[in-house]
C-alpha cells in the first residue's frame, strides 16, 4: 500500500525541497500543487532576473501560496549574483561601518529585489556571533564578534527585509560562531554551558525576535550540555525549551538543510532527519539543494510511516504544518519596487574598508590574487580586484604551488599587490607574503575574515571584510587601482 493521501499531504507541507536547473520540472511544480510547502533556490536554478522571475511565477501556478526561499546574504554567499558577486557588501563589513540604518537600508533592497522577483523567503541574515577566527564556515557571514553589535544589526538587517514584504530568517540557532568545523562535512561541537550561550551567542537571537522575525533557522552543531550526542536541530531542549519557552519564538523553525553530514549523517539519512526534527519541534523541513521527486518522496513517507507507527505525533507535524501555512499565507503576493542597488551597495562597501600602513603612490603595480577554495554556503562566486582594474597587471596563483623569485621577477620595479581571502589561515600564504615583503613593497588585501594576523614587512595592509563584487570594487579605488 502507498502512503494515505492526507497523511502525505501533511508530510509535503513541511518540506522545503529544490530541483536542478533554470526551468521548474514538471514534478516540483506538481509537487506544489499536491500540498508541497515551497522550494529553495540556489545558484544553478538563477540565469538573469526575467528567467527568475517566469520561475516564480511558474512555481505559483502550481499553487498561489507557496514558499519561494533563497540564500541572499550579500557579501560572499549570493545567488542572484552568483555569476557577477554581490553588488552588496556582506554581514562583517556592514559591522564594521556600524550603522544600523545603513545595515537596515541595505538589507531593504535586497528584499525589494527579492521581492520584485517573487521571492518570499530570505534564508537571511547570518546572526551568529563570530568568536572563532578559524571559523570555516561562518567568518564574514557575520556582523562581528561583539554580541551587542550583532544583535542590533542583526534586529535592523531583519526589520530591512521584512519592511519590504519578504519573510527573514535568522541564522543558526543557537550559534554557530563559536565552530571551527564546517557542518556540511561533519558534526561541529561546542562544548560550553548554557550560561555561556546566553551570553555570547544568544543575544542576537533575543534581538530578532524582538524585531518580529518570521523564522529562525537551526544549526547542525552539537552542544552537548543541551543536545548531548546529536545536533541542535534534533533538540526539543534547544528549539522548545530554550527558543520557544525561554526566548518567546512564536514563528517558524526552518532546520539547515538536511543533506549536510552535520544532520544526514547523525540520523542515517535524510529521511529519518526529518523525522528528528520534527519531533524537535522544527516546522519547516530543508531537504538541500541535491532534490529530485523521488528523494521528496521518500522523505514524505517516511514521515507519514514515523506518524503510523507511533514514533512521531501527528498533532506535531499538524502544528508544523500549520505554521509554515501561516507563513506563507503572510507572505503570498508580497511584491515591492526594486531599487537600485548599485549606488548603496558600493557606498557601503567602500566605508568599511580599513587601511594600516600607506597605500599612496601604487603605479601599475602586479597584483597577485591567491587561490582561495570557497565553502558550499559561498558556492564558486568570482572575487577579488581583476573586475575593477585599471592598466594594472594580475596574475592568480596557488600559494603553496608558486616561488616567490618567479614573482618578484615578474614584477621587476613595480610594487606588489597581493590580494587573499582569510590569508592567516591559508596554506603557504603567510610564508609568500613573508618571502615577498623581505624584498619587495608589499601591499596585502585581506578579503576574508580580520584575524589578529599581520604580515611582518608589508608597506600596507588592507581589510575589506568580505568579498563580494562590491567589496573589490572599494578596494581597488582605496588604491588607486580602479
Amino acid at each position: 500500500m502507498g502512503l494515505d493521501p492526507g497523511l502525505r499531504r501533511l508530510a509535503l507541507g513541511t518540506l522545503l525541497a529544490a530541483y536542478p536547473g533554470p526551468v521548474p520540472p514538471d514534478w516540483a511544480v506538481d509537487l506544489v500543487a499536491e500540498g508541497l510547502a515551497g522550494h529553495t533556490l540556489f545558484g544553478t536554478n538563477v540565469h538573469d532576473p526575467a528567467q527568475l522571475a517566469a520561475t516564480t511565477a511558474a512555481l505559483r501556478a502550481g499553487r498561489a501560496d507557496v514558499l519561494i526561499a533563497i540564500d541572499e546574504e550579500g557579501g560572499d554567499v549570493t545567488r542572484l549574483a552568483h555569476a557577477t558577486g554581490s553588488p552588496y557588501p556582506g554581514n562583517a563589513a556592514l559591522g564594521a561601518v556600524d550603522d544600523p540604518a545603513l545595515t537596515r537600508d541595505v538589507y531593504a533592497a535586497i528584499g525589494a529585489e527579492l521581492a520584485a522577483l517573487g521571492i518570499t523567503v530570505d534564508l537571511a541574515p547570518t546572526v551568529d556571533v563570530n568568536t572563532a577566527d578559524e571559523n570555516p564556515v561562518i567568518g564574514t557571514r557575520s556582523f562581528g564578534a561583539d554580541p551587542a553589535r550583532v544583535a542590533v544589526h542583526s534586529a535592523a538587517a531583519v526589520r530591512g527585509l521584512q519592511a519590504a514584504g519578504v519573510a527573514a530568517c535568522a541564522k543558526h540557532f543557537p550559534g554557530h560562531g563559536a565552530t571551527v568545523a564546517d557542518s556540511h562535512h561533519e558534526l561541529p561541537t561546542v562544548d560550553v554551558p548554557p550560561a555561556v550561550l546566553r551570553e555570547r551567542d544568544l543575544p542576537p537571537f533575543a534581538a530578532v525576535i524582538d524585531a518580529g522575525v518570521e523564522a529562525i533557522m537551526t544549526a547542525h552543531i552539537r552542544v552537548p550540555a543541551l543536545t548531548g550526542d546529536g545536533p541542535a536541530t534534533f533538540s526539543r531542549a534547544v528549539l522548545v525549551d530554550l527558543l520557544r519557552a525561554e526566548y518567546g519564538f512564536t514563528g517558524v523553525v526552518i532546520t539547515d538543510a538536511l543533506e549536510m553530514k552535520g544532520a544526514a549523517v547523525a540520523a542515517g539519512g535524510v529521511g529519518p532527519a526529518a523525522v528528528r526534527a520534527l519531533a524537535a519541534g522544527a516546522d519547516l523541513l530543508c531537504i538541500g539543494a541535491r532534490v529530485d521527486a523521488e528523494l521528496v518522496e521518500l522523505v514524505a513517507a517516511e514521515i507519514g510511516d514515523a506518524i503510523g507507527t507511533g514514533r512521531l505525533d501527528r498533532a506535531r507535524v499538524e502544528e508544523a504544518s500549520a505554521r509554515t501555512a501561516a507563513l506563507a499565507a503572510r507572505t503570498r503576493a508580497a511584491s515591492a519596487a526594486p531599487t537600485v542597488a548599485e549606488r548603496l551597495g558600493y557606498a557601503a562597501a567602500r566605508r568599511a574598508v580599513r587601511v594600516e600602513g600607506t597605500v599612496d603612490g601604487l603605479v601599475r603595480p602586479l597584483v597577485v590574487q591567491l587561490h582561495a577554495a570557497a565553502t558550499i554556503a559561498e558556492g564558486r562566486v568570482p572575487w577579488g580586484l581583476g573586475p575593477h582594474l585599471g592598466d594594472a597587471e594580475e596574475v592568480r596563483v596557488v600559494a603553496t604551488e608558486t616561488d616567490p623569485e618567479a614573482l618578484r621577477r615578474l614584477a621587476g620595479g613595480r610594487p606588489i599587490v597581493l590580494v587573499g581571502r582569510h590569508l592567516h589561515r591559508l596554506p603557504g600564504g603567510p610564508d609568500l607574503v613573508a618571502a615577498l615583503a623581505a624584498t619587495h613593497p608589499v601591499t596585502v588585501v585581506e578579503m576574508g575574515w580580520p584575524a589578529s594576523w599581520r604580515p611582518a614587512g608589508a608597506r600596507a595592509f588592507v581589510t575589506t571584510y568580505g568579498a563580494s563584487h562590491a567589496n573589490g570594487r572599494a578596494a581597488a579605488e582605496v588604491l588607486g587601482l580602479a
